[in-house]
């Protein structure tokens, strides 16, 4: 009965340490005016995207969901619109695994859109494969996608004032590392069979974002756009999709009991497109609403101009 109560008390004590810490919660209390403003998210059909379009249209911006599922979206919309009220949300097709069609989505925006004012790179997975182009699929969509997106459309974000660009990495950036040489030869940055190697290459993704976050906002000194980095936090998504029925089964019930619910983990990213006066933080990681230090090599200035450039030449814009 002793040993019972003591292993009770220390799965309690566990369970608060993990709400409190891996697991906190924030809530987003910016009042940035957003009527008249127009908003791509990326992935938005589904979890934190979906999450972030609902707070969205709930203060009267336009949103625009870049999705590649059509059916998945529409019935994001739908709900969207039954719950906001909002009448201003369209759905858009984007296959962030093609570079062709990338650049099909900014021609249409560009030809069909006044304007720009939130650019939400949302969408991510973590999966084996690679895309059209033959990139490991974790690179390809999780930070080339985005990269070549970012850049086709910021030329129209500088129009608009107060623009901001938001990429959602996670605190998996700390385990990642960038392999130049991988992505000459093999245009990955780590593949494999075994979920622990696509968990690395997601990883890598995730630090290619927040060095994608740093360049950027060098880039745009002297201009109207800021740009910042979100962890959202461990939040219970479609993002484990790919993974083996065994994974989801170990996976599925910590979820249940400690993940964060979408609308939750969207608090951050709703933070930076909402909160005035974060400016002068451009280029910096958020997570619960707060900016938050990163790891030094996360903020290499060296790998991330390197990355930029290797990126630029993988799109095909250098």
């Amino acid at each position: 009965m002793f040993y019972l109560v003591i292993g009770v008390g220390f799965i309690g004590i566990l369970y608060v340490t993990l709400v409190n810490t891996l697991f906190r919660r924030s809530k987003c209390t910016g009042g940035r005016e957003m009527n008249g403003k127009t908003v791509i998210i990326t992935g938005g059909n589904t979890g934190i995207g979906k999450a972030t379009a609902m707070g969205l249209a709930g203060r009267g911006a336009r949103v625009i969901l870049a999705c590649r599922n059509q059916q998945k979206a529409e019935a994001a919309i739908s709900d969207i619109k039954k719950v906001t009220g909002s009448t201003d949300v369209e759905y858009m097709q984007l296959d962030l695994s093609s570079l062709k069609l990338v650049r099909s989505f900014a021609e249409t925006f560009l030809k069909k859109e006044s304007r720009l004012d939130v650019l939400i790179n949302n969408a991510g997975l973590v999966a084996d494969g690679r895309t059209e182009d033959g990139f490991g699929i974790e690179f390809g969509v999780n930070h080339l996608g985005h990269f070549l997106l970012t850049c086709l459309l910021l030329d129209r974000l500088k129009e608009s004032p107060g623009a901001r660009v938001i990429t959602l990495s996670s605190m998996a950036y700390q385990w990642g590392e960038i392999d130049f040489d991988a992505l000459v030869t093999s245009k990955d940055l780590g593949s494999g069979r075994y979920s622990w190697q696509f968990f690395q290459a997601y990883c890598n993704s995730k630090l290619c974002n927040v060095l994608f976050t740093h360049e950027l906002a060098k880039r745009l000194k002297g201009t109207n756009v800021t740009c910042y980095t979100v962890h959202p936090g461990i939040v219970k998504t479609e993002l484990s999709r790919h993974v083996s029925l065994w994974q989801k089964m170990f996976i599925e019930p910590i979820a249940q009991l400690l993940f964060l619910d979408p609308m939750t983990g969207a608090q951050t990213t709703l933070h930076c497109v909402l909160q005035e006066g974060i400016e002068p933080l451009s280029g910096r990681y958020f997570s619960c609403c707060a900016v938050e230090e990163v790891s030094a090599k996360a903020r290499d200035n060296s790998v991330a101009k390197k990355l930029w450039d290797v990126s630029e030449h993988l799109c095909g814009l250098s």
